[in-house]
């Protein structure tokens, strides 16, 4: 008899699900799923919020810009999720990647609570913030089948006026994890090589490599502002160690020698 019961209570929610009521009452069958989908989210964005704790949990939550999580600068950072997923978060702005330019509509936003620059100096991020960044990112990049050069930092997609999250970031230290795009370090050394002895391509090749590679890059065939802003983002990226916008053969290099 109770084996019966049960029966009858499961196709009763069986039912129930295939003839959800939708709005205004309208039936909604959701019994079959397409096999033909995947996830909206195509890019997660690491940026700083140059506050401390307090200020940026207030702005990230009750001003006209947001981010999904943060990750607080406390001796056992904190994670916040201030935005579901599902749902679009203010953060990434006037921006644009492989000539994607609506970036908070396919994207994941990651603040870490870092006051960034200040003159010459940078505040360094703790060990605890980027092992807990960490775990987030591979869940987020797993769960998403997010592309490794999709994994990228502020300064990537709006280069021309944001510089976060910084040339102290470990993007090194994290494509070793798994998250996010790297080169080929020995074949870059051949290309540098190579440049330093035959001299170093032309402003065309560059604008046309830092297309290639993901960032929004004028076209002018000079090195105009706009083209050493971006070659700074890229450095500050992948050759943190000196990030002026010059194409030196050691940037031009990892760029030949980019995925």
């Amino acid at each position: 008899m109770y084996a019966r019961g049960l029966l009858i209570a499961c196709a009763a929610m069986l039912l129930a699900a295939c003839g959800a009521r939708g709005p205004a009452g309208l039936d909604i069958d959701r019994s079959i799923v397409a096999k033909s989908q995947n996830s909206r989210v195509e890019f997660l964005v690491v940026h700083y919020t140059s506050l401390n704790n307090e200020a940026s949990l207030k702005v990230l939550s009750q001003n006209n810009v947001s981010t999904h999580y943060l990750i607080t600068n406390d001796p056992a950072p904190r994670v916040y999720q201030l935005v579901d997923e599902s749902r679009r978060a203010w953060h990434a702005g006037e921006s644009e990647w492989f000539g994607r330019s609506d970036m908070n509509a396919g994207s994941i936003g990651v603040e870490i609570a870092n006051h960034g620059r200040d003159g010459d100096t940078w505040e360094p991020y703790s060990p605890a913030q980027i092992e807990i960044a960490a775990t987030l990112f591979l869940d987020i990049i797993k769960r998403h089948q997010i592309k490794p050069f999709n994994v990228v930092g502020h300064s990537d997609i709006a280069p021309q006026r944001k510089i976060d999250p910084g040339p102290l970031f470990p993007w090194k230290e994290l494509a070793l994890k798994g998250i996010g795009r790297w080169y080929n370090e020995a074949q870059a050394k051949t290309y540098e090589q190579e440049f330093l002895r035959d001299g170093l391509p032309d402003v065309p090749w560059l604008q046309q490599e830092l297309s290639r590679a993901g960032y929004k890059t004028p076209r002018t065939g000079v090195l105009d502002k706009a083209t050493t802003n971006v070659v700074a983002a890229f450095q500050m990226h992948y050759r943190p160690a000196r990030y002026d916008g010059q194409p030196d053969a050691e940037t031009l290099a990892i760029l030949r020698a980019l995925p």
